[in-house]
C-alpha cells in the first residue's frame, strides 16, 4: 500500500494544479465543477472509447485507413489546431506507437508517455488540460506487454541516475500482482488509471458530470490488440 503521507501530499499538489488550471482558463474560484471546454468533440464518452478500439481492431488487422489522412492534413497545412476526441497515458517504451496502433490520424489522441504509464503531478495537469481545455472524452492508460520499467521495479535493484524513481509509482501494482511481470503490468495500468480519477478533481469532476469515461487497458505487443482490463 501507498503510504498515506504520500497520498495526501499529492492530493494537496494535485488540488493546487487544478487551482492554477482553472487560473489559466479564467475561472474566478475553482469549484471542483470542470470548465467548458473550448473545443469539444460531439462524441460520448462509449462512442469516443468505441472510436479507439474499433481503431484498434483495424490496426490489428492490417487495415490502416489513418495515413492517407495524415499525408493529406501535412500536404494542405491545416493542422492549425486540435480536437482531440481521446487522451491517453502510454508508456514511452519505442514498440508502443499510440496513434498508429488506434488508426488515429493527427489531432485525434492527446498522447502524454511516460517509462510505466505512470501517474505523477506532470502527468495529471498535461491530462487535466486535455480534458478541461480540449475536451477529450475517454482518458486511457495503456499498459504494455514486457514493460521494462515494471520489470525493473519488479527486481528492485539499484540502477544509475533516477531510473529508480518509477520504483516508488508501480511498487503497489508489485506488491498487489507479486512478481508475475504480466499480471504485475495489468494491475499497473489499473491502479494508475484509479488513481488519475481519485487525485484529481478537473477529471473526477467531468467522471461525475457523464463527460468523461477513465479505462485501464493492455498493448499486447505481438498481436497489436488492445484489451480493457475491467
Amino acid at each position: 500500500m501507498e503510504n498515506t503521507g504520500n497520498v495526501s501530499r499529492r492530493v494537496v499538489l494535485e488540488r493546487s494544479l487544478a487551482a492554477a488550471l482553472a487560473t489559466t482558463l479564467g475561472i474566478a474560484s475553482w469549484t471542483g465543477r470542470v470548465p467548458s471546454a473550448t473545443a469539444q468533440t460531439s462524441l460520448g464518452p462509449d462512442d469516443a472509447l468505441k472510436r479507439l478500439m474499433d481503431g484498434n481492431a483495424r490496426f490489428a488487422a492490417g487495415k490502416l485507413t489513418s495515413f492517407k489522412e495524415d499525408l493529406q492534413i501535412l500536404k494542405q497545412k491545416t493542422a492549425e489546431k486540435q480536437e482531440p476526441f481521446a487522451a491517453v497515458l502510454s508508456c514511452a517504451d519505442s514498440r508502443v506507437p499510440v496513434e498508429i496502433a488506434f488508426d488515429q490520424t493527427i489531432g485525434h489522441v492527446f498522447v502524454a508517455r511516460v517509462a510505466g504509464n505512470v501517474v505523477t503531478p506532470e502527468i495529471i495537469g498535461s491530462l487535466e488540460y486535455g480534458v478541461a481545455v480540449l475536451g477529450t472524452r475517454v482518458v486511457m492508460v495503456l499498459g504494455h506487454g514486457s514493460c521494462g520499467a515494471v520489470s525493473a521495479a519488479i527486481a528492485g535493484k539499484e540502477v544509475p541516475g533516477q531510473i529508480s524513481v518509477l520504483y516508488r509509482h508501480i511498487r503497489p501494482a508489485v506488491d498487489q500482482a507479486g512478481p508475475n511481470l504480466d499480471t504485475a503490468i495489468r494491475a499497473n495500468a489499473r491502479i494508475q488509471a484509479r488513481l488519475l480519477q481519485d487525485t484529481s478533481p478537473v477529471v473526477a469532476g467531468a467522471v461525475k458530470q457523464g463527460r468523461l469515461k477513465v479505462v485501464a487497458a493492455y498493448y499486447d505487443l505481438a498481436t497489436g490488440v488492445v484489451t480493457l482490463l475491467g
